[in-house]
This record gives structure tokens, sequence and C-alpha cells, in this order.
């Protein structure tokens, strides 16, 4: 099994619904938690990990950390969703207004980065590994898009989009080819930060790229950063074991790669995959795309169907195969967005079904404490 580690960013705000800045009294008072740009958000990082279970109280311990130190600071709690869902898109709440780079992101791209999301970061230290199964899941990212969609609103209205933070997100450069190989990598970010489209080597907003502690040069991960924010940890773990389980598949498979098993040439495979990221962001499961292999059409919950088919007995032999199985459930339900619609669609405004979802989200976190990390911690 791969190492595995998330960065969570989230909300903080009022039960109603409200977001409030509060980053800076968190990150100063709470060990692991990270500013974003704007205060209305918080990131927190996970440990990697290979172990399901641990993994799961990883995502949950900070949470718990952090709502009890909300609760120390007034009436405050985490707000689920990807988007300012109930308003607050007019400006930008500066964190830390000292700091040039979140002066540039204010001054460029406006509150469309005032977003919260989940980036999934999985261990390959191989270079050229990595790149091959960059190549594979930046095509594949517009199904995980689908299975996480959680921001069908902002300002209290339905946009149109199942996941609009990814709809209007500002990816940076407007154009990131394939990498070929790591040498390929590491020529187009020196190129792009000496012309300037690059402000530094974070400033490479795409659904999928390569990550390590010294980048572009030295490499050790795969994130995945096109998830909108998923708030059951269940379902996280659920979209992270497919993710595992098809990389597991690529690393021992390596006739897998797009530029030796599509029909398209690179520049085509990225247009392709455009129009599919743009489509799962409006209609998630729901979406029609087009295969990267061959052009055919096919329905974004059909191909994570066949995806999961594929990769179930590699799960199963390395142990976490039960962990895929909350994938069924959401093909079945829908996403945190779908069924967010649907509420709206029978009457509910937007601001009653967010404060739900507040509700159900802290019960949640609750039951999975009693019942699982509990007994996990106790194992320590």
């Amino acid at each position: 099994m791969l190492l595995k580690g998330f960065e969570i960013e989230m909300y903080t705000g009022t039960p109603n619904g409200e977001n409030v800045g509060l980053s800076d009294k968190i990150v100063a008072s709470l060990d692991g938690f990270e500013r974003e740009p704007d205060s209305r958000n918080v990131e927190y990082i996970t440990q990697p990990c290979r172990d399901y279970d641990q993994l799961l109280c990883a995502l949950l311990r900070p949470r718990l950390t952090l709502r009890k130190y909300l609760k120390q600071l007034g009436n405050y709690t985490l707000i689920p969703g990807s988007t300012l869902s109930l308003g607050g898109s007019d400006r930008f709440f500066r964190s830390d207004p000292k700091n040039p780079y979140h002066t540039y992101i204010e001054q460029t791209y406006g509150t469309k980065v005032v977003t919260a999301s989940v980036h999934i970061n999985v261990g390959i230290s191989d270079p050229e590994l990595l790149m091959r199964a960059c190549r594979v899941i930046r095509l594949e990212a517009p199904l995980y898009l689908a299975l996480s969609a959680s921001s069908p609103f902002l300002e209290s209205k339905a946009t149109g989009y199942h996941s609009t933070r990814w709809g209007i997100f500002p990816q940076t450069p407007a154009h990131v080819p394939l990498f070929e190989s790591h040498a390929h990598h590491i020529e187009w970010v020196e190129k792009q930060l000496a012309i300037g489209t690059m402000q530094n080597i974070r400033h490479l907003w795409i659904s999928v790229r390569p990550n390590g502690d010294r980048r572009p040069y030295d490499l050790n991960r795969l994130e995945l950063r096109i998830c909108d924010l998923v708030i059951d940890p269940i379902a996280l773990l659920a979209i992270t074991a497919l993710l595992e389980a098809r990389l597991l598949e690529v690393i021992e498979n390596p006739n897998i790669d797009p530029l030796t098993q599509s029909i398209f040439s690179p520049d085509e495979l990225i247009s392709l995959t455009a129009s599919n990221e743009a489509a799962a962001a409006a209609s998630s499961l729901d979406a029609h795309l087009r295969h990267w292999q061959d052009g055919r059409s096919i329905l974004a919950r059909d191909w994570i169907d066949e995806i999961h088919s594929c990769v179930w007995g590699i799960a199963k032999q390395q142990g976490f195969s039960c962990f895929l199985s909350p994938l069924r459930k959401i093909l079945r339900e829908g996403n945190e967005a779908q069924q967010w619609l649907q509420l709206h669609s029978v009457g509910f405004s937007a601001n009653s079904v967010i404060i739900q979802a507040i509700n159900t989200m802290q019960e949640r976190e609750r039951e999975l404490e009693e019942k699982i990390c509990s007994s996990v911690i106790g194992d320590w």
C-alpha cells in the first residue's frame, strides 16, 4: 500500500452558515493549522500513512480539536461546501495583509480562489513513474470531481454547477502540458517561473500535479487537487481508496499511459480533459464525458464503475477493498451537491440546506469518533 495524506481546507463561521474569518486566531493558537489567503477558511495537513483506520483518525482529530477551540471563541462552527454558499463573495478578507503572494492572488483572481477543498497526496518516489501516474490521473481527474462535488450554491443561489468551485476556479497557467518526463516537467516549470506565468513553485493550479520537498527537482508524491470538500470522512476514504487502487494498477502495468494508449495527441488530450472537467463541474456523476483512450462517450458514473470493477481485486489483495464499498452508495444516492440540489428542488432554501449540512457534519464526526477513533487511538 502507498503512503497517503490530505490537505483539508474548511470554512469557519456561525451555525446559520455565515462565513467568519478566524484563521489568524486559529493558526496562532493551534498547532497543525495553516492560513489560506482569505481568513474565512483554514487548512490542516495529515501526516502520511498507509493504514486507512489511522488515516480516518488523522482526518478527524484535528477537526475535533478545531471545533473545541471554536467554541471557546464563541458560537462558531465548521461550514461544509466548497464555495461561499450563502454570501460574502463580494470581497476578500485577508489573513495576512503583508504577504505579497496573497496580494497578488487577491488582485489577480479575487474571491474565485476563496474555496474549500481536499487535496489528496499519494506517495510515488520514482520520478518517471510519478510522471506517468500524473498523466493517467490528470485525464481521469474529472471522475474524482464527480464523486466529490459539493458546491452547487453561491450567494444563496443555485449556480447551475454541481461544483461551482471548479467551474470558476482560475486554473493556472492557462495551458499545462502532459509532462512526458521528469526533465520535461523541470524545463517547463523553470520557463514559467522565468516568464512570470507562475509566481513561485506553488503557483501551479491544475487538477493534478507532482509534488515534493524541492519542486520541481525532488518529487515524491502525486497531488490530486480537483476534489471539492468531502465532509464525510468515510466517503473521502472511499474516493482515496479508488485513487490508490488505480495508481497501484498503473504501477503494476507500465502499458497504462495516455502517451501510448490513446488515439489522441498530447495537445488533443489536454483539450479533451478540459472539456471533461467542465462537464463534471456542471453535472458531476451525470456528466457525459469522452474517454481518453478512444474518445467514446461515457457517463461519469459508468466510467467510475468500470474502474472500480477493474481495481477491486487489487484493493482486496492489499486488504483495503472494504474502504471502496461506500463508492456504491455515492453512485446510488448522489454526491453531496446532488443531495443538496434535490432538497433545493422540493422547496428548501440554500440557507436551510447548508444549516442542515452543518448539523449533519457535526453529528457524523461525533459518531465516528465514538465508534472508531477511540478504539484505534487506544491501540496505539
